[in-house]
């Protein structure tokens, strides 16, 4: 046996150990990016959700109506819960604002569990 056959012993399977280390680094991230494309999508819900919930709740404070409970009924339809709402001004100027949650579907335990957003609705002015 020579130099050249024992040094290619040595370094058998190296490769394989090498493609399952790269393998393993790309499922790594992967996962990161489904956690992080999971918390984008449920962001998303939730700023277009707040802004429904928002104008149906100012929608109601114009015809008279309970403004809050409006907003709570829409955003239950929404799938998202409502953490926060308030009414302020007159029946001639008013701002409705509300905070909705919406939970993550693809969890990271260092993360919350939801994404919260706020908006606000209303009438200012005789228009």
């Amino acid at each position: 046996m020579n130099a050249v056959d024992s040094r290619q012993r040595g370094e058998h399977g190296s490769g394989t150990a090498l493609v399952a280390a790269v393998i393993l680094v790309l499922m790594v991230v992967a996962a990161g990016l489904l956690v992080v494309a999971g918390y984008v999508a449920a962001a998303h819900h939730a700023r277009s959700a707040a802004d429904l919930v928002a104008l149906s709740g100012a929608a109601a404070r114009g015809r008279g109506d309970d403004a809050c409970g409006a907003a709570a009924v829409v955003a239950s339809r929404n799938g998202v819960r409502l953490a926060g709402c308030s009414e302020r001004g007159d029946s001639f100027d008013y701002v409705v604002t509300v905070t909705v949650e919406q939970p993550v579907s693809v969890r990271s335990p260092v993360l919350p569990d939801s994404v919260a957003a706020t908006a606000h609705a209303g009438k200012l002015g005789l228009l």
